[in-house]
């Protein structure tokens, strides 16, 4: 798998949304390897799209056709600013990846990150997933040695936020205490997500 995420600010958020819509109907259509998106927008603005291919040359296919380039240069006029652009084919899928059956999703921004660490966390947390019925699964793209963007789907997101208070076996309270090698993040939530 191949993933780009794009993101960046907007002040209209329904014509992004629309935007996106019209690509599904029509641009992504022709979109060979296109596997499905996710998108969104923050309550504060902050627009992401996370896109999946079977592989880069499908992704970078996708790029040089005219009809993408010609959809991406009206969408971009949409973004305050200029968007970033992140892309990965070192992507982990945990508790069997991304669900079109969510109602919330939250991206979490990670820098700083002990990869080894994070993924004995994720074996550890792995028997007890059924403690957090409100979490479909998620996927988490490593953008460099010690950077990720975690993309996690969720029932909706009052059931997330109790889910957030559930009770852990003590073995993975203390694990997840220890925050040393977690890093920084930075939090996403997209309450009202396109899934594909």
């Amino acid at each position: 798998m191949f993933v780009q995420v794009i993101e960046g600010r907007t002040s209209d958020a329904a014509a992004l949304t629309a935007r996106g819509e019209e690509w599904q109907q029509s641009v992504g259509k022709g979109a060979l390897g296109y596997l499905g998106l996710t998108a969104g927008v923050t309550a504060d603005g902050r627009a992401v799209t996370i896109v999946r291919f079977e592989d880069e040359e499908a992704a970078r296919a996708n790029s040089d056709r005219p009809e993408q380039s010609a959809w991406w240069e009206e969408t971009a006029k949409l973004y305050d600013g200029e968007p970033t652009f992140a892309e990965s084919s070192d992507i982990t899928e945990w508790m069997g990846g991304g669900s079109n059956d969510a109602g919330f999703v939250q991206v979490m921004k990670s820098t700083g990150v002990d990869r080894a660490k994070v993924e004995a966390m994720d074996a550890a947390f792995e028997p007890h997933k059924g403690l957090r019925p409100d979490l479909l699964g998620g996927l988490r793209i490593w953008t460099g040695a010690d950077s990720c963007i975690d993309v996690a789907y969720f029932t909706n997101e009052a059931e997330a936020r109790t889910g957030e208070q559930a009770d852990m076996p003590q073995e993975l309270k203390e694990m997840m205490s220890d925050t040393t090698g977690m890093g920084e993040t930075e939090y996403l939530d997209l309450a009202d997500p396109q899934l594909r």
